[in-house]
C-alpha cells in the first residue's frame, strides 16, 4: 500500500500557532484595547432593511462565547419580507481565552449538517470585500450562513488568515479587537441561491454600518 503524503503546509500548523501564541503573549502588555462600542449605537437600519427585533442570548452560550458584545437582531428587508438575522461577536482583546468561534464548527456542533461552502466576493460602498458562504441542513431546515472576521482595517474570511493578521495588528497598532460577523437566512429545497442572494445583500449593506460602528 503506498505510503500517504501529509500536505507541508498543515506540518507548519503547529508551528505557526506556537508563534502566534509567544508573540501575542510577549505583547501582551503593550497592547492598547479600544473601549467598547456603544450597544445603542448598533445599526437598526441596513438599506432597506429594518430590525425587527433583537434574540434573546443564552447565558450559557454567552458565557461560552465570551466575547465583550453580543448582538443577535433579525431584520426584514422592506417591499418583499424576506428576513435575515445579524449576530455580532465584537472582542476587546483576543489574549488569554478570549477569540471568536468558527461558525463551521459551531453550527455543527449545534447539530447542523455542512451541504456546501464556499466564497463570495460583494461590493459594498467600503470597498470590496471577501466572505464566507457556508449552507447547512437539520431535518427539513435548511439554512445559509454568510460570515467573516471584522477589524478596522479589513474583513477577514478565512480562520487561519485571521490567526495571521491576529499577530499582524498586534505589532503594528498593538491591538487584537475583532468581531465574528454571521448573517443567516433561511432556506428550502430548491431556493439556496435565493436564500444566498438575501444574506448577501444584507451583508455588503452592513459591513460599512458596522465599520462607522466599531472603534477605529
Amino acid at each position: 500500500m503506498p505510503e500517504s503524503k501529509q500536505s507541508p503546509w498543515l506540518l507548519l500548523v503547529p508551528a505557526f500557532l506556537m508563534v502566534q501564541f509567544l508573540l501575542v503573549g510577549a505583547l501582551s502588555g503593550h497592547e492598547h484595547p479600544p473601549p467598547l462600542p456603544p450597544p445603542a449605537g448598533f445599526p437598526s437600519t441596513v438599506g432597506e432593511w429594518k430590525m425587527t427585533h433583537a434574540e434573546p442570548i443564552n447565558k450559557d452560550l454567552a458565557r461560552e462565547l465570551n466575547a465583550d458584545r453580543l448582538v443577535s437582531q433579525t431584520y426584514v428587508r422592506l417591499g418583499t419580507g424576506e428576513t435575515a438575522n445579524l449576530f455580532v461577536a465584537w472582542f476587546q482583546t483576543q489574549r488569554g481565552n478570549k477569540q471568536p468561534h468558527s461558525p463551521k464548527v459551531c453550527l455543527p456542533g449545534s447539530g447542523w449538517t455542512p451541504e456546501s461552502s464556499g466564497d463570495l466576493l460583494l461590493s459594498t460602498s467600503a470597498g470590496a470585500i471577501t466572505v464566507n458562504r457556508y449552507l447547512v441542513v437539520s431535518g427539513s431546515q435548511r439554512l445559509v450562513a454568510v460570515y467573516w472576521y471584522q477589524t478596522p482595517w479589513r474583513a477577514i474570511a478565512g480562520e487561519w488568515a485571521s490567526k495571521f493578521w491576529l499577530v499582524a495588528d498586534e505589532l503594528r497598532f498593538h491591538r487584537t479587537d475583532t468581531a465574528l460577523v454571521r448573517v443567516i437566512t433561511w432556506s428550502s429545497p430548491g431556493s439556496d441561491e435565493t436564500a444566498t442572494a438575501s444574506a448577501a445583500d444584507f451583508a455588503r449593506k452592513v459591513y460599512p454600518e458596522l465599520r462607522r460602528y466599531f472603534p477605529e
